[in-house]
């Protein structure tokens, strides 16, 4: 399930990237409304209309509208003298309704005993092509060809429509893309009904079903898509009135100067009932919202880039970046070892001045996803204290003396009976401080209490698989009684990770460990502050009052967060002018491609450097 149910309606403009772009490359951008990309558009194919007809082939990513866009096609064609016709692929090719269903519903959980909210299900891995009829697709492939003829534009447009079954029909072929902000809003708002479906349905149904299906369709589609160089042309569809467009080439240009530098991504804001202040002020959030319990400053699936290329503001879907760049980006062995995504998360956590805690939580692992979701990856976390007020606490491990089927049972009477449990005799906890680091592999209990902000450091599942155990008998925003995963939190929490045993250096599950220095140079000091065998992931910190040397050997990525200081440089030390300006509790991306790089104080004060990358030798881990 996408972590971003339900994001702010907040687009951030401060995180901007600016890569040296060529003048070509920025000239070949067409905007200024999507009434002149159209007429820009039909302008550069209307010698091949006139003389041979053009059939133009319309995909893109979910929820993408092309309405507006081929309606003023059809208005440019009457200017020009030009028939025009359009295809509907989706109508001519897809399985009806019913015979969809039936394919994806046996993958999703229906049972309220298991998953109260029914937002849990299998991924389907059959792609745009099972979803398709196979006999109207043979007619599909006679009827389009046979549309072209001199003076014609055919507009055939369609998700899927570009699977490579069908894109040699195609003369020119565009794609349209979209931030996962942009388009988890438009299915909120009953923009878009699931493939086969005619109207919205039930909004977390909808999302479930993207989810599970629609989404990941579209996914394996343009990576199929950049792997091999399909489109002619991609568009930017973040609002169908303002439609970006450039040759695909000169996306694929600013992606490969992009990843020459550091970089920040675009972060997405959510609300929440334990949602704190903190961020809220500090980024300087619209004053409607009611908190910022979320911030999804770097997980891949949910954020994007901006990108300033001359006047234009391009928001590029930071997926879509990774398929292009994934190698140069994240390293040979990361994309091999996690299929081509980029394997760590980062968000905060925002309980500063709340009314409570997170709730009583665990995650699932490797082997449980894989066999009840088809998911690729573990869920696992970490957490690592930057802002703290009275009597924070971080929740992790069962307390040695707890009695955990008592505890059982009393989560599942909070759950059936509104009784209280007292969780303090059972969970253990942290005093919190700046600068504590937690890790919290798959299986282990855990909360984010009440009166700090935490940056929470993830693993790569796609979906969020958390199971809260205990809420506290809390009311969510519209009032009803928060859902509580007590079949699947019992099933993966680990029992055996206790107070003792998490502190101690000799155990497997060390995973409250304090910080150990690792290197040093002049003026600054790397420590470690988190590594465990069950985690491919490596925490540490930088330490130093003026200039600290770093070196991703063209071999890992590295991902920066300031979290003490006011202000510091990240910069490649071979092309000095390549380099992000990053503030406090910003989060930067060190392309694995960088090599040496430096990171300059621009404050007064010293610098704590948060540093995450993947551990040693995580291309050999089993899982």
């Amino acid at each position: 399930m996408s972590f971003m149910y339900n994001p702010f309606p907040f687009d951030d403009p401060k995180p901007v990237n600016r890569p040296a772009l060529s003048k070509e490359t920025i000239d070949s951008i067409v905007a200024g409304g999507t009434p002149n990309v159209a007429k820009k558009f039909v302008a550069q194919i209307a010698d091949r209309v006139r003389t041979e007809g053009v059939i133009v082939g319309i995909d893109g990513y979910t929820t993408a509208n092309w309405n507006l866009f081929v309606n003023l096609l059809a208005r440019e064609c009457v200017i020009n003298g030009f028939e025009f016709e359009t295809v509907d692929a989706n109508k001519a090719t897809l399985k009806s309704g019913k015979e969809i269903d039936d394919m994806i519903d046996p993958l999703l959980i229906w049972d309220t005993k298991i998953d109260p909210t029914l937002l849990y299900g299998k991924l389907y891995h059959g792609g745009y092509i099972g979803l398709f009829d196979q006999e109207k697709m043979e007619q599909f492939r006679k009827d389009v060809p046979a549309m072209k003829t001199p003076g014609k534009l055919v507009v055939v447009a369609g998700y899927g429509s570009m699977i490579a079954e069908l894109r040699d029909l195609y003369d020119v072929k565009c794609w349209f893309d979209i931030t996962p902000m942009k388009t988890m809003l438009r299915i909120r708002g009953g923009e878009y009904s699931n493939l086969g479906k005619e109207h919205p349905g039930i909004i977390n149904r909808t999302i479930r079903r993207c989810y599970y299906c629609d989404f990941e369709c579209a996914v394996q589609l343009r990576k199929d898509l950049w792997k091999n160089n399909v489109p002619d042309y991609f568009f930017l569809d973040n609002d169908p009135k303002k439609l970006q467009m450039m040759p695909f080439e000169a996306f694929s240009k600013i992606c490969a100067e992009l990843v020459k530098y550091p970089f920040r991504a675009k972060p997405c804001y959510l609300e929440g009932v334990w949602g704190g202040s903190y961020m809220k002020k500090h980024r300087n959030l619209p004053e409607e919202m009611r908190n910022a319990a979320w911030v999804f400053d770097f997980i891949p699936m949910e954020v994007s880039v901006l990108v300033e290329a001359g006047k234009e503001m391009l928001d590029i879907n930071y997926c879509s970046f990774v398929h292009k760049e994934g190698i140069n980006l994240m390293g040979e062995k990361c994309v091999n070892k996690y299929q081509g995504y980029f394997p760590i998360r980062f968000n905060w956590d925002d309980s500063y001045h709340s009314t409570g805690n997170m709730s009583i939580q665990c995650h699932s692992d490797g082997k449980f996803n894989i066999e009840n979701y088809n998911e690729f990856g573990r869920q696992d976390e970490s957490y690592y204290v930057v802002v703290t007020g009275h009597e924070a606490k971080t929740f992790i491990g069962f307390r040695d003396d707890a009695d955990i089927p008592q505890f059982f049972k009393e989560i599942e009477d909070a759950d059936t009976k509104q009784v209280p449990c007292d969780y303090m005799k059972y969970v253990s906890y942290e005093e919190s401080k700046p600068g504590l680091q937690v890790m919290l592999p798959a299986g282990t209990i855990h909360s984010s209490g009440r009166n700090q902000v935490i940056l929470e450091i993830g693993s790569l599942t796609i979906g969020s698989y958390t199971y809260k155990m205990y809420d506290y008998l809390r009311l969510d925003f519209d009032g009803k009684q928060r859902p509580i995963h007590t079949y699947l939190g019992e099933k993966c929490v680990n029992q055996n990770r206790r107070a003792s045993v998490i502190h101690d250096p000799d155990s497997p599950d060390y995973i409250v460990q304090k910080p150990r220095l690792d290197a040093k140079g002049e003026g600054w000091e790397e420590y470690i502050l988190g590594e465990n065998p069950q985690m491919y992931i490596s925490l540490r910190r930088l330490e130093f009052e003026k200039m600290c040397e770093q070196d991703t050997r063209n071999e890992k990525f590295h991902v920066l967060t300031l979290v003490d200081g006011d202000r510091a440089r990240v910069r490649s030390v071979e092309n000095p002018e390549r380099y992000y300006d990053m503030d406090f509790m910003d989060i930067v991306c060190v392309p694995a491609d960088m090599g040496k790089y430096v990171v300059e104080n621009l404050g007064k004060e010293p610098i704590r450097i948060h540093k995450t990358t993947l551990r040693d030798g995580f291309e050999n881990d089993e899982k």
